[in-house]
């Protein structure tokens, strides 16, 4: 699901919403920011948002590297 290369996200919040992320993300043992990742993918999969994934490059493939080694 992760790719190797992220973007920054800023954004504020009420006091109380920031509160509850927390609370959520503690109990899901997540940083706020995974807690943060998963709610938007599961609301983009609820109302049918698509999200473009990264591909991963060539040189990730484990037969790749053993190619790459001989």
């Amino acid at each position: 699901m992760a790719s190797t290369k992220t973007t920054t996200l800023t954004f504020r919040i009420e006091p109380g919403l920031k509160e509850a992320v927390r609370a959520a993300a503690e109990l899901e043992h997540r940083s706020i920011a995974n807690m943060i990742e998963i709610m938007i993918r599961d609301y983009c999969g609820r109302v049918g948002v698509p999200i473009q994934e990264l591909a991963k490059p060539l040189e990730s493939s484990p037969k790749r590297k053993a190619a790459k080694k001989l």
